[in-house]
């Protein structure tokens, strides 16, 4: 009876290790003793520096377009949402990847097998998708890539995950600077934009960006548009994250020039995010397209879900990577393409101004 009860025990252990390998394949990776290893793609206009430590190969300065990509490890106890590093509370003072989300390995690329690998890899997923991720303000190499990791692990993501790196200082103090390089690498991100819809073979691309690197992406795809519509078609949705961008100029330019290609574009937004309500102190006073409230930006063809109650971190700046609920609600989009009015978790508001209807989450 022992021995009987040992082989199923065993049996058991063998199928749940399986499963969880397969899962690791389907995210890119490979299985690891403790940990998952997700593989991503980069595209950057970064500077590329002659230190050998992945985690700084790319600088904040201006370089030309450089491919290639990276290794980044998820701990088996890997909390949804989490972006977990090294807590000197918990006397931890370098990065484990048993333990850790770490950058491992970067691996530049020649641009023909570049696209050729990402192009392998998009075969392999059932609807030949892609994402596109455009980090923010105050983000490193280092910081992008294992956000996006992150996220396509958490996502379950099926298809070439991909993160666009503009030179972003990594500092606080550096608001400025950061504005600057995001005006800059815009005209990059077309180009990169062009060729990816092209070369990729990918049929449906979700562009994602986060706080200032919506201003990067939303320039880089209006011009796109403008430039070469045919190529409107391969791209699925843009979802903006906490838009650290002008609100009148994002409803009055941006939008129009957008939605009226035919583009779907999801908006979360929230009156709860400081580093957004520090950004219109710099701006003069003038609305974020990410705050919420009696300034909520609602216009046609733009699903707007106000995730104030959705708490994240400190700064509640990263919610749309850290809160189970809007990973939950981006899932529901990039796998099953829902409009908000048929994902389950939002309920519809009217706005009491414009009488306008936009979305929240449910509590």
């Amino acid at each position: 009876m022992n021995r009987l009860l040992t082989w199923i025990i065993c049996c058991i252990l063998l199928l749940f290790q399986g499963c969880r390998s397969k899962v690791d394949r389907g995210l890119g990776g490979h299985a690891a003793q403790n940990y998952a290893i997700v593989k991503i793609y980069y595209a950057t206009d970064r500077k590329r520096t002659s230190i050998s430590d992945p985690g700084v190969g790319y600088s904040g300065e201006r370089g030309e377009i450089q491919y290639g990509n990276a290794k980044v490890s998820i701990p088996r106890n890997h909390k949804m949402g989490n972006l977990e590093g090294p807590s000197v509370w918990k006397f931890q003072f370098r990065a484990d990847p048993e333990k850790h989300v770490v950058l491992l390995d970067v691996k530049p690329m020649e641009t023909d097998s570049y696209f050729r690998d990402v192009a392998a890899r998009v075969k392999k997923s059932s609807g030949r998708n892609a994402f596109v991720f455009v980090h923010g303000f105050n983000v490193t190499f280092n910081e992008a890539a294992r956000r996006t990791a992150q996220i396509s692990y958490d996502l379950g993501f099926d298809g070439a995950p991909v993160f666009y790196s503009w030179p972003s200082q990594g500092e606080l103090a550096k608001y400025m600077f950061d504005e600057n390089n995001a005006a800059w690498s815009a005209a990059n991100l077309e180009r990169f934009l062009a060729d990816f819809s092209q070369k990729s073979t990918a049929d449906r691309i979700y562009l994602i960006a986060h706080s200032m690197g919506s201003r990067v992406l939303t320039q880089a795809y209006v011009s796109l548009l403008r430039n070469k519509p045919n190529l409107r078609e391969k791209f699925a949705e843009v979802i903006l994250a906490a838009p650290d961008l002008d609100a009148e100029v994002f409803r009055r330019d941006l939008v129009p020039a957008m939605v009226g290609s035919g583009c779907k574009i999801t908006l979360y937004a929230s009156s709860e995010d400081i580093p957004l309500k520090a950004a219109r102190e710099l701006h003069g006073g003038y609305a974020r397209a990410g705050e919420s409230g009696l300034g909520l930006v609602l216009a046609d063809g733009v699903e707007t879900i106000d995730a104030t109650d959705m708490r994240a971190d400190f700064m509640n700046h990263s919610y749309f990577a850290q809160n189970r609920s809007i990973i939950s609600d981006i899932f529901q989009i990039v796998r099953n393409g829902l409009r908000a009015d048929r994902r389950f978790g939002l309920e519809t508001v009217t706005h009491p101004n414009s009488g306008r209807v936009y979305w929240r989450f449910k509590q």
